[in-house]
This record gives structure tokens, C-alpha cells and sequence, in this order.
């Protein structure tokens, strides 16, 4: 891609879940981070928002999405505010009068927050784009930068298969979703009482019709056949209380090595970090040839490069 220019764009964009992305979106995103992630490595850092300001609101901690989103917008050539509990976000005025006045000062927000609701009220107050980087039901950063990691490994993503192992949580929630509007096969296996709910099943469905997915239980099951088998942390930030329930329930959903062996030679092992070693996945299985979750994580930043420049009306 060639001669990107920023125009301004009549239509507000937002990224809350991956239900507001086409498939076409999503790949434009993904020509702008190919593009993006190609003169990064050759040395430039191609400055597409030059004096743009990036808010961070975060209600929970992060290495990743925090410094992953800092890094891309310094990269673009715009700024970053990280704002803590000193600007009274939900204690000294309403979401709709803080929302309102945060949107004129800053042209994008990054809310990493412990319920959906919240990023959607931002959303609909904020005068600009707002992005989920995290809730209780979804993650669309990580999805984004994880189907991105495989199209790099495989070159292509129609036709290969996904497996995730473990609760059906946030994560697998936008992993499935992405996996769904881009043609791959989505495997999970989880226990009862930890799988999806049928709504959010049937909403996928409908979303899209012709998606390829399995709803299991057996993890052997899931992965026959896979060419990425994909975990996260069986006890997410303010589940502790539930620690010890989880690890008895989600301990037969461990990916070790004995898993591992079931599917192709040439399958990848994903986990969104940070992982609990010993937990969900074993030391010879994270660190082993097959792991990916280090690119992951690098992709994380050049997919939200390609994301922010999208959101600001990156044209070709």
C-alpha cells in the first residue's frame, strides 16, 4: 500500500466488538497493519497522525494492550494520555458530562474496562472513536492481532481450523467472532457451565450464516485437525474468588504435550498472555517451536496501528 492520506470521514467509527466489523473492515485493517508492519522493519515509522491524541482509560492493569497501543500511536506521530483516578472518571460527574468533554480534547479513546456497558456509554457520549481494549465480553484488539499472527504463519486464513481449549470467555468470545467472518474453522472445548451462551451462539449464527464452528467438550476433539489450539488463564481478574472451583473444573482442559500431539505437525499453540504456567499450559508446550504467543503479542501493536489509522480515515 502506497501514499496513505488521512481525510476527515462523516461517519463516526468505533470498535466495541467484532460485530461491528465486515469482513471487508477488517481486511482493510489488516492491508493498512501489512503495510504499517513492513516499514516498521525496514526502519521507518511512517508518521500518519501526526498531532493526534490517544486517551487511555484503563480500570484494570495491562502490559500489553497498554504499552502495545502507547507504542503504535508514538510510532503514527501522535500522543498518548494515560489518565488515572485524578480526572474523578465515574466518582465526581456522569459518564454522559465526562464523556462529552474527554471527546472534545482527545480524537480517540482506549477503555479497558470490567463491564461492556461502559465502553458502550462512552461510545455513545464521546464526540470520537472510542475502542474496547478490553470488557467482560469481549476483547477485539486481541482477536484482530491474533487471526492477523496466523495469516502471517500460514498465508492465508480461509480454511484452517482454530481450536480453543478452556472457559468460553471474553477472549474466545472475539476469537470466535473474527474466526467466523474470515472463513476459519472455530473449535472450543469446554466443561458444562463454562461454554458459550446459546444467545451469543445464535447471535454469531446470524451474523453470519455460513460460519464453521464446532461447540465441544472433549479438547482431543477440538483439536484433530487444527492448525492453531489456543488457551487463556482459567481464573481472569476478578474471578479470584472462583480460583479453586476453575482449576478443579478446567483441569482436564490443560494444553500440554500429550494435546499437543493430536493435531498437525505444523499446528501453533496462542494464549493472549499473561499465562499461568503449569495451569492452562505447560512450560514444554509455551515455549516450545510451536509457540506463537511472543508474535502475538508484537502484533498486537502493529495490528492497532493499522486499527487507529482505519478509525481516522486511512485512504488509500
Amino acid at each position: 500500500m502506497r501514499g496513505l492520506i488521512l481525510q476527515s470521514d462523516s461517519i463516526m467509527r468505533h470498535l466495541l466488538d467484532l460485530f461491528e466489523l465486515s469482513s471487508a473492515d477488517i481486511e482493510h485493517i489488516f492491508a493498512i497493519t501489512e503495510d504499517l508492519k513492513t516499514k516498521y522493519i525496514g526502519g521507518l515509522r511512517e508518521p500518519l497522525l501526526p498531532g493526534r491524541v490517544m486517551a487511555l482509560l484503563f480500570e484494570k492493569p495491562s502490559l500489553r494492550t497498554r504499552v502495545s497501543f502507547e507504542t503504535a500511536m508514538a510510532h503514527l506521530g501522535g500522543s498518548t494520555l494515560f489518565l488515572g483516578q485524578d480526572v474523578g472518571w465515574g466518582q465526581r460527574e456522569s459518564t454522559a458530562d465526562f464523556a462529552r468533554v474527554l471527546g472534545e480534547y482527545v480524537d480517540v479513546i482506549v477503555c479497558r474496562a470490567n463491564c461492556h456497558r461502559t465502553v458502550m456509554d462512552l461510545a455513545q457520549y464521546a464526540g470520537c472513536a472510542v475502542v474496547n481494549g478490553l470488557t467482560d465480553q469481549a476483547h477485539p484488539c486481541q482477536a484482530l492481532a491474533d487471526v492477523y499472527t496466523l495469516r502471517e504463519i500460514y498465508g492465508r486464513l480461509k480454511g484452517l481450523k482454530v481450536a480453543y481449549i478452556g472457559d468460553a470467555n471474553n477472549v474466545a468470545a472475539s476469537l470466535f467472532l473474527a474466526c467466523a467472518k474470515l472463513g476459519i474453522q472455530f473449535a472450543i472445548a469446554s466443561p458444562e457451565g463454562y461454554q458459550f451462551e446459546p444467545e451469543f451462539v445464535a447471535k454469531v449464527r446470524d451474523a453470519v450464516p455460513d460460519a464453521k464452528f464446532e461447540l465441544l467438550v472433549d479438547p482431543r476433539q477440538a483439536v484433530r485437525g487444527a492448525q492453531a489450539i489456543y488457551t487463556d488463564v482459567w481464573t481472569s481478574m476478578g474471578q479470584e474468588a472462583e480460583r479453586a472451583e476453575r482449576e478443579r473444573v478446567l483441569r482436564p482442559y490443560q494444553v500440554n504435550a500429550a494435546l499437543l500431539k493430536l493435531a498437525p505437525a505444523d499446528t501453533r499453540f496462542m494464549h493472549c498472555l499473561p499465562a499461568r504456567r503449569g495451569e492452562e499450559v505447560t512450560d514444554e508446550v509455551i515455549d516450545s517451536p510451536h509457540s506463537a504467543v511472543i508474535t502475538q503479542a508484537a502484533n498486537r501493536m502493529h495490528a492497532q496501528k493499522g486499527l487507529l489509522a482505519w478509525l481516522m480515515s486511512a485512504r488509500t
